[in-house]
C-alpha cells in the first residue's frame, strides 16, 4: 500500500471524480447495498442537518475510502466525537470503499484530526476493523430476489411452524374486519396514524422519542414526499382491517432493497400480529414492487428469527483516535466493560446510559433538550 493521506471537505466539495469512485465502490462491495450508503441518502441528511462531512481517504492522489459523518471541526482542524450522519435514524453507517480495502482506521481517523468516532451499526466492508472489538450484531435480511414462493420453500421447519400459527392469527381477523393492503401508500392520514403510534411506542416502552425533535420527522416526510418512483425515497405500506389501519411500515428504500424504518401497528388488534401480517404480504408482493431485498435491521431477536437469511453483521463501539474524545471514550469503554463482567445485569446500566446519551446528543442539539431526556432516562432506569 502507498502513502496514504486524508481530507475532510463538505458534501459540495465532492467532484465528479470522487463521485464516481464512490460508485464504483458501492458497485463492486456486495456489503454496501444498503441505501443508507448512497450519496442520495447523504445529500438529504445534508440538507436538514449541520455539521454534515466528507472523510476521504487518498492513496497515490485517488480515493479509496469515504466516510459520511458528523461531528463539529474546531477551527484548529481539531475534531472532538465524531459520529454517523443522520444518528440515530441511519441504521447502518460504515466507509465507503471496496471489498478488499485494508488501512489501518485508527491511524487514518488521528491522522484527520479525529478524537474519538462512536458508531451503532457499522458495517465492516473491508478488513478495517480486524483489530477492533464492539459488540458484533446479527442483522435480519430476507434476499428475495427469486420470488416470494421460492423464498419460502428454502425455508426450514422452524418458519414453517411459524407461518402455522400466523395462518390461525389471518382466520382470527374476521372479527375486526376484512384484511386490505395499500402497498406504497400515499396517505396522509396512514403516515401522521404512524408518528403517532410510533411516539406512543416509545413512551410506552420507555425509550428515548427519537421522534421528538423537528428533524427527524422532517426526514421521514422528505423522503417520503418523494414518491413510488424516486430513486431515493421512503415507502409506505398499510394493513388494514376493514376500514381502521391495523398495521404500518415505512422503509428507506432504492428500489431494490427495502430496508424497514418505522413499523407500528394499533395496540388493540396486537394478538393477531398485525406486523407480521403485513411483513408476509410484503414478501408475496416483491414481484410487484420489484423489491429484491427486504431489511428488517440489526437483531435477529422475537420473529426476527424467522426471517433472518443473510449473514449481515455490524458493529456497535467506538475508536478512539487521539486527545481528550479519545481518552474518554476509553474510561467510559473500560468502565462499562469491567461493570458487565463484574456487576452482571446492574453493571448493563453505565453502557445503557453511554448509549442513550449518544442518541440524545445526536437528536437534539440544545443543552436544555438534552438534560431533560437524559434525567428522564436516568429515573426510568434505576
Amino acid at each position: 500500500m502507498g502513502h496514504l493521506t486524508t481530507k475532510i471537505i463538505n458534501l459540495d466539495q465532492l467532484c465528479t471524480k470522487q463521485i464516481a469512485y464512490w460508485q464504483k465502490f458501492r458497485a463492486s462491495n456486495k456489503q454496501l447495498y444498503s441505501p443508507y450508503f448512497g450519496i442520495a441518502y447523504v445529500q438529504i441528511i445534508n440538507k436538514i442537518c449541520k455539521n454534515v462531512h466528507i472523510l476521504v481517504v487518498e492513496e497515490n492522489q485517488n480515493p479509496i475510502a469515504f466516510l459520511a459523518f458528523q461531528a463539529k471541526i474546531a477551527n484548529s482542524g481539531r475534531i472532538g466525537y465524531a459520529r454517523p450522519i443522520g444518528a440515530p435514524m441511519t441504521d447502518y453507517q460504515g466507509f465507503i470503499c471496496a471489498p478488499d480495502t485494508d488501512f489501518d482506521v485508527h491511524q487514518v481517523l488521528k491522522q484527520a484530526g479525529f478524537g474519538a468516532y462512536h458508531f451503532s451499526a457499522l458495517i465492516d466492508n473491508g478488513n478495517l476493523l480486524k483489530n477492533y472489538g464492539g459488540k458484533d450484531i446479527p442483522c435480519t435480511v430476507l434476499d428475495i430476489s427469486n420470488g416470494a414462493e421460492n423464498w419460502r420453500s428454502e425455508q426450514g421447519s422452524s418458519y414453517r411452524r411459524h407461518l402455522k400459527n400466523l395462518r390461525r392469527h389471518i382466520r382470527n381477523t374476521e372479527e375486526f374486519g376484512e384484511r386490505r393492503f395499500d402497498f406504497c401508500s400515499r396517505s396522509e392520514t396512514a403516515f401522521n396514524q404512524l408518528i403517532q403510534w410510533k411516539r406512543e411506542q416509545f413512551k410506552r416502552t420507555g425509550k428515548y422519542d427519537i421522534l421528538s425533535v423537528k428533524w427527524t420527522q422532517e426526514l421521514l416526510q422528505r423522503l417520503w414526499q418523494r414518491g413510488p418512483d424516486a430513486d431515493l425515497r421512503a415507502d409506505l405500506h398499510v394493513l388494514y382491517f376493514g376500514d381502521k389501519i391495523a398495521a404500518l411500515d415505512l422503509g428507506l428504500c432504492d428500489g431494490e432493497t427495502f430496508h424497514s424504518w418505522m413499523v407500528a401497528y394499533n395496540p388493540d388488534v396486537r394478538r393477531v400480529s398485525p406486523g407480521i401480517q403485513l411483513l408476509e404480504a410484503l414478501i408475496d408482493e416483491c414481484d410487484k414492487t420489484g423489491y429484491k431485498r427486504l431489511d428488517l435491521g440489526e437483531g435477529i431477536d422475537g420473529y426476527k428469527r424467522h426471517y433472518a437469511t443473510e449473514d449481515i453483521h455490524v458493529r456497535s463501539g467506538f475508536i478512539a483516535a487521539n486527545g481528550p474524545a479519545a481518552a474518554l471514550s476509553k474510561l467510559y469503554g473500560n468502565m462499562e466493560d469491567f461493570s458487565e463482567e463484574k456487576l452482571g445485569k446492574m453493571g448493563r446500566l453505565p453502557g445503557k446510559l453511554r448509549r442513550r446519551y449518544s442518541q440524545i446528543a445526536a437528536c437534539d442539539q440544545s443543552l436544555a433538550g438534552r438534560s431533560k431526556a437524559m434525567l428522564q432516562a436516568i429515573v426510568k432506569a434505576r
